[in-house]
């Protein structure tokens, strides 16, 4: 999977979008605001992310295929 500054991904594990602010090797450093409006930062490893416009692009074929 390939990531770049300004992609939104997920934790596989759920919870909120994430926006990259940068990628360092297998480092992605992630940016998001808290429920009381913070802005947190957190540097987290490739492997427990997830692309949100990949995720969007398999829901779009499944609804393409239910249009059928």
């Amino acid at each position: 999977m390939e990531l770049k500054a300004g992609d939104i991904v997920m934790l596989k594990s759920g919870g909120q979008p994430l926006t990259v602010a940068d990628v360092k090797g297998d480092d992605v450093i992630c940016l998001w605001m808290g429920a009381e409006g913070d802005l947190f930062r957190e540097t987290l490893p490739l492997a427990v992310l997830e692309h949100l416009e990949e995720l969007d692009d398999e829901d779009e074929d499944e609804d393409d295929e239910d249009e059928e």
